[in-house]
Parts: structure tokens; sequence; C-alpha cells
């Protein structure tokens, strides 16, 4: 009596099967677990890219610049955002990334849009503009700038003066402390001068370190003048002959250019 040989199910296939497909999903599952996102322009989410993959580096793009009269012409990677172009193109014009404006396909461009998904391709053409509110800016700067220069010329030419009378007034109380009277009307005339450099200096409209220019040159000023206050109530005490301080000039006459005739 033959006996049937009995046929059992592929258990171990359908498990090998299954083991494959949960394995698949397992990894599908933790690559996109430790894929990098990010934004990009338009509110699209994309992965990242990776340049550690085995890709091949992209050849870099000549971006022809239009700024003006001025043309230049620069090579970029393709996957370069226009924020990062606008701070190649600040050593080339002078102007700050933040003075710029990159218009490409008659569109300005956002600094965080790539070259590439804007279309940009090599011999690309981009048109860079000065930014109106920097240029107003630049040029309030520059007005302040030569303003505040003018402020500081004006009190050094006090200051200059104030030098020169301080070596006057100190003339002055060496010769009082020696005994020698000086001339009243020096210690007068002195005093005016003093005063007409302290009304320059009031006229003088000055801030941050000009101020403290300003007011360092008026105590100056204001310390020389209460010197000659109390150098004139010691000169009155005096007694010795009036001696004069101020060095004078003096001019030669010129030569005698008339012809005299002799008579016997």
């Amino acid at each position: 009596m033959m006996m049937k040989k009995k046929k059992f199910p592929n258990v171990y296939g359908k498990m090998s099967e299954s083991a494959t497909t949960t394995a698949t999903t397992t990894s599908s599952s933790t690559d996109e677990e430790n894929a990098e996102w990010e934004m990009r322009p338009g509110g699209m989410l994309v992965q990242k890219r990776n340049e550690t993959k085995d890709v091949l580096p992209l050849r870099n793009v000549r971006l022809r610049i239009a700024y003006g009269a001025l043309r230049c012409e620069m090579l970029v990677n393709p996957q370069a955002t226009f924020g990062e172009v606008k701070k190649l193109l600040a050593a080339e014009t002078g102007l700050q990334p933040e003075e710029q404006r990159l218009m490409y396909r008659g569109k300005e461009r956002e600094n965080g849009e790539y070259l590439d998904i804007c279309g940009v391709k090599d011999r690309s053409k981009v048109i860079l503009i000065q930014d109106p509110i920097s240029i107003e800016k630049r040029y309030m700067e520059m007005r302040k700038n030569a303003r505040i220069q003018s402020v500081h010329r004006a009190i050094s030419a006090v200051s200059m003066e104030v030098d020169k009378l301080a070596d006057q007034v100190s003339a002055i109380e060496t010769s009082i402390s020696k005994g020698t009277k000086v001339a009243e009307v020096q210690i007068t005339t002195l005093t005016e001068m003093l005063m007409r450099q302290a009304v320059k200096l009031d006229s003088i409209s000055a801030e941050g370190d000009a101020s403290t220019q300003k007011i360092l040159q008026g105590k100056r000023v204001q310390k020389c003048v209460e010197t000659l206050d109390v150098l004139k109530v010691s000169n009155a005490k005096v007694s010795k002959p009036v001696v004069v301080t101020t060095k004078w000039e003096t001019f030669d006459p010129p030569p005698s250019t008339a012809h005299w005739e002799i008579f016997d």
C-alpha cells in the first residue's frame, strides 16, 4: 500500500518575502527619518542637497553683471544663492550686500533664491541696481561727515588762537611775578581777544567728540580770562617801570624813488 505524500505550504517562502518587505520598509523609513529638509523659495519643502553623495560636481557658470555703465563677468556655483552673489559683488562695486538689488529676467531676486532654480545658466545676464534707500542714506551720511569735519576745523582754528593767547598770558604772568609792571592796556586787550574766541565757540553747533573738544577749549578760555583778572589786581601793586611784553612787528620804510634836483 503506497503512502501519499502530503504537500506542506511554503511557509518559509512566505516568511522570507514578508521579512524582505518589512526590511525594505524599515530601511526606507530610516532614510526618511535621517533626511534633512529645507524650505525652497515659493514655500516648497524639499530634501536638503547632500554634497557628500557620489555626484559629479557642477561646473561653475559665468554671470554677466550689468551695473550702470559697468560691465563685468564672474564665475559662480550654479547652486549658490543670490545673497552669496551679492557678497562677491561687494568687493567689485564697493556696495554692501544690503545696498544691492539683483534683477534677473525682469524680476528682483531674494537673497535665499538659488541660481539654478531660477533658471540661471552660463552667460546669463544679471542686473545690479543700488537700493534707492541706501543712496539716500549714503548721501545723508556724506553730508553728516562733511558737517562734522567742518565743526572740527572750526574748533581747531579756535584752539590755535587760544594757544597763542595763552602764551601771552603766561608772558604777562612771568613779568608780574618778577615784579615788573605791565601796561594795563595789554591785559585789557588780551581779555577782549579771549572773549572773542569764546563767542566763536558758542556759535559752533557740535555733538559727540566735537562737543567734548568744544567744552575743553571753552574751559581753557575761561581759565585764561580768570588768570588775567587776578594778574590785573597784582599788576596794580607793582611799582617798577611798565614793560611791554608783546612783540610788535616792525616794517622798514620802502626805498625812495624820488629824484631830487640839486641847485647851486
